[in-house]
């Protein structure tokens, strides 16, 4: 049975409000119930980006694993730049090695934030696996990304 907050929380989540929406993730994510997890995965493609973003974050905020494989598929095809990075980062949060391969992918991403997020979740996760895609990734023309990547490459290696 679901408790109060959480019953109220996931209505607000299905609300015509964006505002509503957005702040019902955002406080799904730090109730920390995963009975929210199924109901975050619905509003995982939400109209407004924002909410999206916010939905995004607070599956990585809960942790299950249920929600690795939204996550990876948002991370390869989602139009939005900003909904790839939050994927990514996400992704990190949950230390899952099932999503290294999509994150490996996610090093040539058209948009350097994705390409950041991306390497700095590969360091989270710890997979030496990764190691030779950030390697390559050293030679990425933004500077924040080889940042990103150089510290993926000290936590992977020390």
């Amino acid at each position: 049975m679901e408790n109060g907050e959480l019953a109220v929380l996931v209505e607000k989540l299905k609300s015509s409000s964006a505002p509503a929406r957005y702040a019902a993730a955002n406080k799904l994510g730090k109730l920390g119930d995963k009975a929210a997890v199924l109901h975050l995965i619905d509003a995982l493609h939400d109209e407004d980006e924002k909410v999206g973003d916010n939905v995004i974050f607070a599956l990585g905020e809960l942790g299950d694993l249920r929600a690795i494989p939204h996550l990876i598929k948002l991370l390869k095809s989602s139009k939005s730049e900003r909904l790839r990075k939050s994927a990514a980062k996400a992704l990190g949060m949950m230390h899952s090695e099932t999503s290294v391969d999509a994150l490996i992918g996610a090093l040539k991403d058209p948009d350097f934030k994705v390409r950041k997020s991306a390497a700095r979740s590969l360091g989270q996760i710890g997979d030496k696996k990764a190691v030779p895609a950030l390697m390559e990734a050293q030679k990425d023309p933004d500077y924040t990304v080889v940042k990103y990547v150089d510290d993926a490459l000290d936590r992977i290696q020390s």
